[in-house]
């Protein structure tokens, strides 16, 4: 399978940064008496004034219950919580009746594990995943794969980070029901062109789920154009509340699919006798929604909808490289991850110095990035490693930040010599 990395995207020369950056209110704090430098966002990225301001207004003038009353409020509410997956539809490319609204990726890969492929797998049938997955996009495939008999497959990575296609390609075998892939790995920042593996897996009767988390937030994702049968995405990484996430279908399948959990608004009947489900997405949308959570969404969407992710990601290309090429001047630091196509994302160690440690001691100097195994145990063993540092950047980062990263890292090194 051939693939052509895209063309990098240009930014408006005329964006101020700072400007932008004055937006997230969190970003002016001190940690251990140093200003923060918050290099964590592949794990949850920061709120802009507007989000927290638009939740807050909820609390404060619109609180009620959604889809349940006719009083104001009520009214007020469902008009502000179905408004924002029309945003989000919108931000997409998809319609706002194929897409459901949930907790995060987590649980939209599991609504698709237990609506989609419980009733559908049996022994015989193969799962297909890459090594690159995060655990979200593993564990619900084996828990499936345990009640119904089918096996797991793993399509494997090569060493500099990018997924090898011809083994992908070779692997979409008769047996192969369903393909579960990250559109960018959370450790490796590998962009997967999921538009040419969807449309393989396509033309040989292969249901696709894409896992989104890392992608929407960084770059514009036309989930219509992908061609994939699901799409995962989690809301508190796109500048949004946490607990708040969505899952694009395809139509055909939100019909098929039974409901994944029972209970109110789910339902247009019940009876003793039996129950009457309501259209989908909503009979996938059971109880009191995160209201709030979601309308907060919204706004996060609106906001980088105006920043314009063409934006968004040519400004994180510039900061990845930057510290790129800052990173790899420190003798003996190990990078994970080189793929040509890649987003704000590094994975790294430094040799004679344990990943908790480093990170501990970056903490004293108000740089936060994360350490440990990211949530992706498998890929770690592919690398022979237990663990590493994560330096994960957003557009509200600079140049600056970048610089006082790396002086704090080789302090941090001298220090453990």
């Amino acid at each position: 399978m051939n693939h052509e990395v895209s063309a990098s995207p240009t930014m408006d020369a005329t964006i101020d940064w700072n400007r932008v950056r004055a937006d997230f209110p969190l970003l002016t704090r001190h940690v251990n008496g140093k200003p923060l430098i918050y290099l964590d966002s592949a794990n949850t990225g920061q709120k802009p004034a507007s989000v927290i301001q638009t939740v807050d207004d909820f609390y404060r003038q619109h609180n009620a219950n959604v889809s349940r009353a006719v009083h104001t409020l009520g009214t007020e509410a469902t008009e502000a919580y179905e408004g924002a997956r029309k945003t989000l539809a919108r931000f997409l490319n998809v319609r706002p009746d194929e897409l459901v609204l949930c907790s995060g990726t987590t649980f939209a890969i599991n609504l698709v594990a237990y609506s989609w492929a419980l009733p559908r797998l049996a022994a015989g049938d193969t799962i297909l995943v890459s090594r690159m997955e995060h655990h979200a996009n593993i564990v619900p495939w084996q828990l499936v794969a345990q009640r119904t008999g089918a096996t797991i497959k793993v399509a494997e990575i090569r060493e500099d980070g990018t997924l090898d296609l011809d083994a992908l390609l070779a692997a979409m075998t008769g047996d192969v029901k369903l393909l579960a892939l990250t559109h960018t790995s959370n450790v490796l920042g590998t962009v997967n062109p999921v538009r040419e593996i969807c449309r393989e897996a396509r033309k040989r009767g292969i249901v696709t789920v894409i896992d989104g988390s890392q992608a929407v937030p960084h770059r514009a994702v036309d989930v219509a154009a992908i061609g994939c049968d699901f799409y995962a995405l989690t809301g508190h990484k796109m500048c949004g509340p946490t607990g708040t996430g969505a899952l694009w279908a395809r139509k055909e399948h939100l019909q098929a699919m039974p409901p994944f959990i029972g209970g109110g608004e789910m339902i247009k009947e019940v009876s003793f006798d039996g129950t009457v489900f309501n259209d989908a997405p909503h009979k996938f949308e059971a109880g009191t929604p995160n209201i709030a959570g979601f309308i907060g969404l919204g706004a996060a969407v609106e906001y980088l909808d105006a920043l314009r992710m063409a934006n968004v990601e040519a400004r994180e290309a510039e900061l990845l490289a930057h510290a790129t090429e800052e990173l790899d001047r420190i003798e003996g630091l190990r990078i994970f991850g080189r793929a040509p196509d890649k987003a704000a994302v590094i994975s790294f160690l430094i040799e004679g110095a344990h990943a908790h440690d480093l990170a501990t001691l970056l903490d004293l100097e108000g740089v936060a990035v994360r350490s440990g195994q990211h949530c992706a145990h498998p890929l770690l063993q592919f690398y022979g490693v237990a663990a590493t540092l994560r330096a994960s950047f957003a557009f509200y980062n600079t140049h600056e930040e970048v610089e006082h990263f790396v002086a704090a890292l080789k302090k941090a090194r001298s220090l453990l010599a």
